[in-house]
């Protein structure tokens, strides 16, 4: 079976698609570096508690800072996830066009009659703000981002793909995920979903691959293609 077919078929069974969105929609810290934000987080972070600061000082990875901040302390950590929702909300109003191909498969996938939800580790906020801004919010039903103060329910639990497909009245075995990270493929496989791997780097394709995604693809525009063809 070609990569095409095996596309095509992926998503003739699937009711709902579920779009991971750093990757797959957009390039969020493509404008305002993740690196950036980590630290701007560290320096709020270490203000209030030195120990934990000098922790989230080894990291470049905002949601790492998040994650140190809150378990040193449940309002710290409220602190800091205001934080970085407002910068993710600043970063993607900087962030540049959509991935190429995703405005395509979204519109795509509705004309196709598919439900179309975004499940993120990024802020729901920010997701809208970006979807908002690029005249795409309505071909996207739901959002589902990071779960408020329960980072543990983050993808790859597969919390968020659950939690989608209950709002969308689906059984999450019938939705498949577009992911760019082996997080994502995680996610689907706990959940029952079928999993399409956007390897956006070379390497991703064999490690997508290894995690049993159903499909992996080198650009969302082939998703777009798949539904035409289809």
């Amino acid at each position: 079976m070609t990569h095409t077919d095996q596309l095509i078929e992926t998503l003739a069974n699937a009711r709902v698609l579920l779009f991971g969105f750093d990757g797959p929609v957009c390039d969020v810290f493509a404008g305002l570096p993740a690196p950036e934000v980590a630290r701007e987080l560290t320096a709020l972070l270490s203000a209030q508690d030195e120990a934990a600061g000098a922790k989230a000082a080894q990291t470049d990875d905002p949601i790492e800072v998040l994650r140190i901040a809150h378990e040193a302390d449940t309002e710290m950590g409220q602190r800091i996830e205001q934080a970085l929702t407002a910068a993710e909300v600043r970063a993607v109003t900087m962030a540049g066009q959509p991935t190429p191909g995703a405005a395509e498969a979204l519109r795509a996938a509705r004309a196709a009659g598919r439900g179309v939800a975004v499940v993120s580790n990024n802020s729901a906020a920010c997701v809208r703000a970006f979807l908002e801004l690029n005249g795409l919010r309505q071909y996207v039903t739901e959002i589902v981002g990071r779960p408020s103060e329960q980072l543990h329910l983050m993808k790859p639990n597969p919390f968020p793909l659950i939690t989608a497909a209950e709002r969308m009245h689906v059984d999450v075995t019938s939705c498949t995920l577009i992911g760019d990270s082996l997080s994502d493929i995680q996610a689907a496989r706990a959940a029952g979903a079928t999993a399409i791997g956007y390897a956006n780097v070379p390497h991703k394709a064999r490690q997508f691959a290894e995690a049993q995604a159903d499909v992996v693809t080198e650009g969302v525009q082939d998703i777009a293609d798949a539904f035409t063809t289809a």
